[in-house]
């Protein structure tokens, strides 16, 4: 079985630091063998990915999106963790979706980081409970937001 790091590379990832928060919180915290990773929002070229899923934005480059994001998770739990052979489950993700009323695919937007997760993690490690919301607007304008919680050993 490859490491966490050999899948990375596989993947062609590398892995950003944590980005320094826009408001009056941490990007982290541990409690116990559990790490709390507040929301990140979805950025293309180094910039907040402005959009409305439904409106300007398709499920695809929704999915994207949130593809970007689990990567920004993924370097802000490596540095809360040291080194991500110590997650031992990605335990729950919540996705809050910038969307149209009439916009009924935050689930499917919300599998980007989902699958790529699992990609990373494996099945046994990877898979998690998941919660995705349609909101009317995120900060800076953000087409995707993604929090994640993780259990390390």
């Amino acid at each position: 079985m490859s490491s966490v790091q050999d899948r990375l590379n596989a993947l062609g990832i590398t892995l950003p630091p944590v980005a320094v928060p826009a408001a009056a919180y941490v990007p982290f915290v541990q409690s116990g063998n559990q790490v709390f990773l507040s929301g990140h929002i979805a950025k293309k070229d180094g910039k907040p990915w402005v959009g409305q899923l439904g409106a300007d934005m398709s499920t695809e480059e929704g999915v994207a999106a949130a593809r970007a994001v689990a990567i920004d998770l993924m370097g802000t739990l490596q540095a809360a963790v040291g080194d991500l052979s110590r997650v031992k489950r990605i335990v729950k993700l919540m996705s809050l979706i910038n969307s149209t009323p009439s916009f009924t695919e935050q689930h499917l937007v919300t599998n980007g980081c989902s699958d790529l997760l699992g990609e990373i993690f494996g099945p046994e490690v990877g898979a998690h409970a998941r919660s995705s919301f349609g909101v009317a607007q995120l900060p800076l304008g953000a087409c995707v937001e993604i929090d994640l919680i993780a259990e390390v050993q």
